[in-house]
């Protein structure tokens, strides 16, 4: 029938894509990860706070955007976000989401600074850089920004982006 699904279908790579997304983690993997959990823990209640939640997610591997980490907790309030606490068992299915959503990739990442290279020769200039990533996006302060920014630019004040994303992706 006209609509019926089959494995021919053009959808097909997309479901693979999203069944791939769906990998669960090996018992080891959790258990670091419960370990990590439990640095977190300052209570002893074995809680953490629902503003810890991206800490821990970054100290796991992951990139989260704050507005991710908002959406998985239910976008609570600023109180909530001091107050209210979550057990592992909560949290592993929040790191699940965390998992899967789709990640930037070094292309990505060097074609969004490409369009401040207005030289065309793989530079941009640090200054520009630096108002880039304290206004757009999830906004970084100064001292983030001059951690980053550490030994990434020139002698003009120049900033090899092609370096900039490799030096980025390992930290």
């Amino acid at each position: 029938h006209e609509g019926d699904f089959s494995f021919s279908s053009p959808f097909f790579p997309l479901l693979q894509l999203l069944l791939s997304k769906m990998t669960e983690f090996s018992a080891d993997q959790i258990e670091d990860f419960k370990e990590a959990f439990g640095l977190f823990d300052r209570v002893g209640d074995s809680q953490v706070a629902f503003n810890q939640v991206a800490d821990i997610m970054r100290a796991l591997g992951q990139n989260p955007t704050n507005k991710d980490v908002n959406k998985i907790l239910g976008n609570p309030t600023a109180e909530d976000m001091a107050n209210k606490r979550l057990n592992f068992d909560a949290f592993l299915p929040m790191l699940k989401q965390v998992d899967a959503l789709p990640k930037g990739t070094y292309d990505d990442y060097v074609e969004g600074l490409r369009v401040f290279d207005k030289e065309g020769n793989g530079t941009v200039m640090g200054a520009e850089l630096r108002i880039v990533l304290s206004t757009l996006g999830e906004k970084m302060n100064e001292t983030e920004i001059d951690a980053l920014m550490a030994g990434q630019e020139d002698e003009n004040g120049s900033v090899h982006y092609e370096a900039f994303v490799k030096h980025i992706m390992s930290v």
